[in-house]
């Protein structure tokens, strides 16, 4: 195999952002969609100049599909990763994986019984920002990480929900901020961290009346590995105001990211604001660097689409897998480690206790 053959799940903008990312995939050919309305996923068909399909086991049958990525919304996650493994796909799923820890379990115990590829859409670890915090890790430069922390202050308004009726709600979306908008920071955590063990948390509505959900959380987790994490979730800011993941080293060294200063997330513009950058670096010998990788990251963003360029880095990433038959960079255990801070937060909040992991 020297391309893989991919069929979309869903016809949703982020799965648009997907079909553009695979058509500038090395190993990638984008070849049909699939989805329960017909009208909107022979639109999207139309649009891309692919096949239009009523089930994954029909693009299967019809397109020889070798692989899916699921774009639909998360309470559906397992339902379809666990019909493309029946029907002979590797699956790349959006985050979150799914709902609950439960539900992520049974997509990687289908994984291994249909000996397919499972990842998981995390495309924010191949910022290069987020690549030079892994490298120093790696390489030891902050000793053994000890402290992290992940703030997001966004802002989502009332069009956000009201535009898409299953957000806001328990029974569709899961919850809020800490389901749909923080999985990217928790990802980066227990990248940096490691396996999840416990988690302590509250949250809270501020100022969304009209939806179910959270929009606010604050928690702190405890890794396996012994390092400590605190983690501020927000939707309640308006405007929008930062990212950041920092991680602090045993050895007093501190490096971090700060993400989409000013403007977290245009949902209809199609735009990533300002250069995802290293706004922290103090290791030793090394505290001049963050000026030039600040000028780095702002010309090469210049370069690129980064509204499409990360997914297409993940999708090469899992194409790679598939055809060499490797692991891909994140795995469905990752996407696993995710969900645990996720479920922890809600549980804790509503049980006013930790939550411990075995």
């Amino acid at each position: 195999m020297e391309s893989v053959r991919y069929g979309l799940v869903g016809y949703g903008r982020v799965s648009s952002l997907h079909a553009q990312a695979i058509r500038n995939s090395q190993k990638g050919t984008l070849v049909s969609v699939c989805g329960r309305n017909k009208d909107k996923r022979d639109a999207f068909a139309a649009e891309y100049g692919i096949a239009s399909r009523a089930a994954i086991t029909e693009m299967v049958e019809l397109d020889h599909i070798d692989a899916v990525i699921i774009g639909v919304p998360h309470p559906q996650h397992r339902e379809m990763t666990l019909a493309a493994f029946e029907s002979g796909c590797h699956v790349l799923v959006e985050k979150p994986m799914a709902p609950t820890v439960a539900e992520c379990t049974d997509m990687i115990l289908a994984a291994e019984r249909s000996g397919k590829k499972l990842s998981v859409v995390s495309q924010q670890r191949w910022f290069p920002a987020n690549m030079r915090i892994r490298e120093a890790i790696d390489s030891g430069k902050l000793g053994t990480p000890a402290l992290a922390q992940a703030i997001l202050l966004g802002w989502r308004d009332k069009q956000y929900y009201t535009g898409n009726p299953w957000r806001g709600k328990w029974d569709t979306e899961g919850g809020g901020v800490c389901i749909n908008q923080a999985p990217h920071q928790f990802d980066l955590l227990t990248w940096f961290m490691g396996p999840v063990l416990r988690v302590f948390a509250e949250w809270d509505n501020i100022n969304h009346p009209y939806i179910e959900v959270e929009d606010t959380a604050v928690a702190t987790v405890r890794f396996a590995h012994g390092g400590m994490a605190s983690i501020l979730a927000s939707n309640a800011q308006d405007p929008s105001l930062y990212v950041k993941v920092h991680v602090h080293g045993s050895n007093g060294a501190s490096v971090g990211m700060q993400n989409n200063p000013g403007s977290i997330v245009k949902v209809e513009g199609n735009t990533i604001a300002p250069t995802p950058v290293n706004d922290l670096w103090t290791i030793t010998g090394e505290e001049a660097l963050l000026n030039t990788f600040r000028q780095q990251d702002s010309a090469f963003f210049q370069t690129i689409d980064p509204n499409t360029y990360f997914f297409t880095r993940q999708v090469d990433d899992f194409s790679r897998a598939i055809v060499e038959g490797g692991t891909p960079m994140v795995t469905g255990e990752d996407g696993r480690e995710t969900v645990r801070i996720i479920e922890g937060i809600y549980t804790s909040g509503r049980q006013n206790s930790p939550i411990i992991y075995s």
